[in-house]
């Protein structure tokens, strides 16, 4: 995860190609803060590389924390933020099978200190920038995360590499199930032989930009609407 904290306010991000988009989005956070003299108040926690990741772990390399075990990582890193004097906290959150223990845990800073952290999911983030990306569905180092590390760091990604997998979008109904992938085409539609979900080839640095500045805007928005009263975010 990645923090903007302060005695009044505090944001904080969460994993591999996602740490750097979370370090992406706390640097113009950053900026924001000094530019409305946070200086004295306000801090950006380094981001948290580990979390609940289980539907990678069948690739080599991959690594996931048990659920209750990140659950645990993030309640002791808010309480101890609030025993510090944050009263204001929101969470940027850059993974999806983050979104759940991520409740639980801001549930359980509430219900002990009284405070209510916000959350921001990626998800959620950059919508007004939708329009430029050419996949039918994705989800996983496809042409959206593909083309954020392209625009944040290019030198880890290998374009070379990059090939065309299933969207493994579920056909929308009431009902949500959980999704795993596997290099195994006996695991049916999660099957992916680099792990991917979607098309990485359409990716460019160009969308990445655009894209980025749409998240952040968003971050940015939210936080003013939801601590309107935070020094620094009017």
């Amino acid at each position: 995860m990645q923090a903007v904290s302060s005695r009044e306010t505090l944001a904080e991000s969460c994993r591999g190609d996602e740490l750097f988009a979370s370090r992406a989005f706390a640097e113009p956070l950053t900026r924001l803060s000094t530019a409305r003299d946070w200086r004295n108040t306000g801090a950006v926690h380094e981001s948290r590389d580990q979390g609940w990741y289980p539907a990678f772990t069948g690739y080599r390399g991959s690594q996931s924390l048990r659920a209750e075990t990140f659950i645990a990582l993030v309640e002791d890193v808010l309480l101890k933020l609030v025993s510090d004097g944050a009263r204001s906290i929101a969470i940027i959150n850059t993974g999806v099978s983050t979104e759940a223990p991520l409740t639980i845990a801001v549930r359980t800073v509430l219900e002990r200190t009284g405070v209510a952290v916000s959350v921001a999911d990626i998800r959620n983030l950059g919508h007004a920038a939708s329009a430029i990306f050419e996949q039918n569905g994705g989800g996983h180092a496809d042409e959206h995360e593909t083309s954020l590390m392209l625009a944040i760091d290019p030198s880890r990604v290998h374009m070379d590499r990059a090939v065309r997998e299933p969207a493994h979008d579920a056909q929308p109904t009431v009902f949500r199930v959980p999704a795993t992938l596997r290099d195994d085409p006996a695991a049916g539609d999660g099957y992916s032989r680099t792990g991917a979900s979607g098309d990485p080839t359409l990716a460019s640095a160009g969308k990445g930009v655009a894209i980025l500045g749409a998240m952040v805007r968003d971050l940015v928005d939210g936080l003013r609407v939801r601590h309107p009263d935070a020094h620094g975010v009017r």
